[in-house]
């Protein structure tokens, strides 16, 4: 932003042209795209510059809306619904100035580069525009998108001391598969006050949602089953305090922040030690302290030796304390 205003810009057009950004950010997600937005609506608050969000999963009609009004110096956006704007002839991309690809290496899992090449050929060639890339890792997709897409890139790394936060407080729980909704019913009980619970897939996610509820559990699901709006909702009400846990999958583990969660749980360890780190990550932030409780299982408790090293430490691997395992023990 600080850069878009010393940067002179031209003259804005008259609401109701195609909207000309100068600069475009990038993300793989809804949620962190939305996220994105409120955080550049936040910077922008006593400046000129404007911003918007268009993203999949919304109404195309109210979108339509903001872009038939006013000018947008910004635009953040999945490449989806950007790709689809540009193509209806809403948004023309040649004066965009800067351009940020947020969450990288989760661009490429998700099979977004196709997307994305299409709508760099749409922007200035990258001798005339600025380009930012952040990922949280970097392999060889992507220095081959570095090489492709920027002249003569510096490439700037933030390596932390320890790969998780030390505010987090990390514990692994052996417990057998037909003991975990019990165990979790009986933290939700008796310690977390508000909860992230991640679960490796939509029907898991789906599946324990409703067994929380049926249980009296004031829950919400975030998933990609669910609509966008049905999403926003959830956490809104996560955040107002109203649903004291959210079940997620990692759709929800990388630019989620919502202040007071003090518990995550791992209903099921994932497969990539990375994910465990983005996911534990939604707890702990802010400077306050938050924890962090792996349920280790006969399905997946083979994955441990490979998360200690990639985190570089042991792990307190333990039976849950007695007092968690009165349901489950009957």
């Amino acid at each position: 932003m600080a850069d878009l205003l010393r940067r002179p810009r031209p003259d804005a057009r008259p609401a109701g042209e195609v909207q000309r950004p100068f600069a475009v950010v990038l993300a793989p997600t809804r949620e962190l795209a939305t996220q994105i937005g409120r955080d550049a609506e936040d910077l922008g608050r006593f400046t000129d510059l404007r911003s918007g969000v268009v993203i999949g999963g919304e109404s195309v009609e109210r979108q339509r809306r903001m872009l038939d009004g006013p000018p947008l110096d910004i635009l953040i956006a999945t490449p989806g619904r950007l790709q689809d704007w540009v193509s209806r002839g809403n948004v023309d991309l040649s004066r965009v100035q800067s351009l940020v690809l947020d969450e990288a290496d989760r661009m490429v899992d998700m099979g977004f580069l196709p997307q994305v090449r299409l709508l760099l050929g749409r922007m200035p060639d990258s001798r005339y525009r600025q380009t930012m890339l952040f990922s949280a890792t970097v392999d060889f997709r992507i220095d081959n998108i570095v090489r492709r897409w920027t002249k003569n890139p510096i490439k700037v790394s933030i390596e932390p001391e320890q790969i998780a936060s030390d505010l987090i407080e990390q514990q692994i729980y052996t417990v057998s598969r037909s003991d975990k909704i019990d165990l979790l019913e009986s933290l939700l009980r008796k310690e977390i006050s508000l909860g992230i619970v991640f679960v490796n897939t939509r029907i898991m996610g789906e599946k324990l949602y409703e067994r929380l509820r049926q249980r009296g559990i004031a829950a919400g699901l975030l998933s990609g089953t669910r609509a966008q709006n049905e999403r926003e909702r959830t956490l809104a009400r996560f955040r107002e305090g109203k649903i004291q846990v959210l079940v997620a999958t990692d759709v929800a583990s990388r630019g989620i922040h919502v202040d007071g969660v003090s518990h995550v749980i791992n209903y099921d360890l994932p497969d990539n030690p990375e994910d465990y780190v983005h996911r534990i990550g939604r707890t702990g932030r802010a400077g306050q302290q938050g924890i962090s409780i792996g349920f280790a299982s006969e399905d997946d408790a083979f994955l441990l030796p490979q998360l200690e090293k990639y985190l570089d430490r042991k792990l307190p691997v333990v039976r849950p304390p007695g007092h968690l395992l009165e349901r489950a023990e009957g």
